[in-house]
């Protein structure tokens, strides 16, 4: 009876052995693996060389888009009131100077959202605030920072008001 348990207990040992080499394995592939990842993105990673003449072209096609006329788009008529007391009403229209086509329809495809993201600015401001022209240069500012917030590859260069009345 005594060798018939030696001889099961042989296997067993022999089964651990191989589980432990194995798992020794794996964890020395995985570190390995993960090593020349972390090489490769850090230390061994190399950046793209840009030579002057790409460069040189990248800049002169970017001049010329800058020198093509402007996109123009008027968005229509925003009437809105303003915070505060007393109660006033503002009417605004808006054109918005775009830096290239791709930006025009972009814009155009904003839609309400645009127009709504414009109200709540406006909303949002007192007379005291509108009534000066510095005034009137920050709400320009604050709605190119909106409006370039909401578009993905457009750009809004400038807005300009072609109607602006408090009442």
């Amino acid at each position: 009876m005594a060798e018939f348990d030696e001889q099961e207990e042989k296997p067993k040992r022999d089964l651990g052995k191989i589980l432990a080499m194995t798992y020794v394995f794996v964890n020395l592939c995985a570190m390995g693996v993960g090593s020349f990842m972390v090489y490769s993105g850090t230390i061994g990673y190399e950046t793209p060389a840009a030579t002057s003449e790409e460069l040189n072209r990248e800049l002169a096609s970017f001049r010329e888009k800058l020198q093509e006329k402007p996109m123009m788009y008027a968005m229509d008529q925003l009437n809105t009131n303003l915070t505060g007391l007393p109660r006033r009403l503002i009417r605004v229209e808006l054109n918005l100077e775009m830096l290239d086509a791709e930006g025009f329809e972009e814009i155009i495809n904003l839609g309400a959202r645009g127009r709504d993201s414009v109200v709540r600015i406006i909303n949002g401001k007192t007379y005291d605030d509108l009534e000066s022209v510095q005034g009137k240069l920050r709400l320009k500012n604050e709605i190119v920072a909106q409006l370039n917030g909401l578009l993905d590859r457009g750009v809004v260069k400038n807005v300009y008001f072609s109607d602006f009345v408090v009442q």
